[in-house]
């Protein structure tokens, strides 16, 4: 095999991971019980899935003007994703929105 070949084949798993990532987020997000696990399955998968599809297209684009740009984008999404993920859960956190509590004596059973 050669060197573009390879690099082709993993750009491309990775790219197809990311995806698998990101749909499993968006099904976890509508079918999770609680605010605080939806909350949790969109961030989770939003970062991986990211990263996995952000590198698979880096590799396609090889050296170029491309991958600094897509290397940017993601050092973006990196610093905001968690960021407001943590906004959005202590303004849920603020206004009432309590997690539900596995453990029996604790919390509203």
């Amino acid at each position: 095999m050669t060197w573009m070949l390879i690099v082709d084949i993993v750009s491309w798993i990775l790219i197809l991971a990311g995806s698998a990532f990101t749909i499993i987020g968006a099904v976890g997000t509508m079918r999770f019980p609680d605010f605080w696990s939806r909350l949790h399955a969109a961030s989770v998968s939003e970062s991986a899935g990211m990263l996995l599809l952000i590198t698979g297209m880096c590799l396609q684009s090889g050296l170029t003007l491309v991958t600094v740009k897509l290397l940017i984008i993601a050092a973006f999404i990196l610093i905001t994703g968690p960021t407001s993920t943590h906004a959005v859960a202590n303004a849920a956190l603020t206004s009432g929105e309590k997690p539900k509590s596995d453990v029996i004596g604790e919390g509203d059973v």
